[in-house]
């Protein structure tokens, strides 16, 4: 068993035991660090400043990084941690009805497009015929990466299907691409075994690339900025922990976090809050 994983199920096993004295609607413990999951791409040093900054304003905040888009959220519903930021809300409500949970979208994050990334291409160099491309394995990011592919011209979709397609939605494939779907956290170190990568920017930054490299984005309209925004999320019952509340606003309102986002992700970061 990895550290990360003694580490997680020592802190569920914490929780479970704590549920024996707990009352049905706990006091949230202002006096503890406030522990937030978040997964690499998001576990930047924008999120880091945010936590000096809390750590100056008296508040104690702990980030736990997980290595899957799963965990973060069984985390926060056994009560492991208190709130994760690393997902966008169409990815949330799959998961919820899925797992029959009710975690909570509480605050906007910032918001930034997939692009499809290529080692192997430039910009403007066509996509060969039969290249192979990755695309995330989770069904709303394969939906997104299947839509920015049609949208470009290289694939068509059946109608209607929108971000729910998979890849029995595709109807044409004329340059007879291969479709990879891979586990999206891992798209970074994809880039050496596949034509080109559907994925954020973020990844793609991972793999050495800039988002100026990127042969396409996908759409940017305002109702795609929020539905694609990263959320902070947690329980219904600690939608108003103070703590949290708190360090959101100190996330949401520093210049220098602010800063930090758009020399991160240049012109394809917003800011929905």
């Amino acid at each position: 068993m990895s550290l990360h994983s003694l580490f997680l199920t020592l802190a569920r096993a914490a929780a479970v035991a704590a549920l024996g004295v707990a009352s049905a609607a706990p006091a949230l413990a202002a006096d503890k660090p406030l522990r937030i999951g978040l997964i690499p791409s998001v576990a930047n040093a924008a999120t880091e400043l945010a936590v000096a900054e809390a750590r100056k304003a008296g508040l104690a905040v702990e980030l736990v990084e997980f290595n899957d888009w799963v965990l973060p959220n069984i985390a926060v519903a056994d009560g492991s941690i208190d709130a994760n930021f690393f997902q966008h809300e169409p990815f949330l409500q799959l998961f919820n009805a899925r797992r029959g949970t009710h975690l909570t979208p509480i605050a906007y994050g910032y918001s930034t497009t997939i692009g499809l990334f290529s080692k192997k291409l430039g910009k403007g160099e066509p996509l060969p015929d039969g290249a192979t491309i990755a695309i995330p394995n989770d069904p709303v990011n394969t939906g997104r990466a299947l839509l920015l592919l049609q949208s470009i011209g290289l694939i068509k979709l059946k109608p209607g299907v929108a971000q729910q397609a998979t890849l029995e939605d595709v109807t044409d494939n004329p340059k007879r691409l291969k479709l990879v779907q891979i586990e999206g956290s891992q798209s970074a170190r994809a880039f050496d075994d596949v034509t080109a990568s559907v994925t954020y920017t973020t990844f793609a930054k991972q793999a050495g690339l800039n988002e100026k490299d990127g042969l396409a984005f996908d759409n940017t309209d305002p109702a795609n900025v929020r539905r694609y925004a990263i959320r902070w999320v947690t329980r219904p019952d600690h939608a108003q922990d103070p703590r949290l509340l708190k360090f959101i606003s100190i996330y949401q309102h520093s210049p220098e976090v602010k800063a930090k986002l758009r020399s991160l992700y240049g012109d394809l970061i917003t800011f929905p809050w």
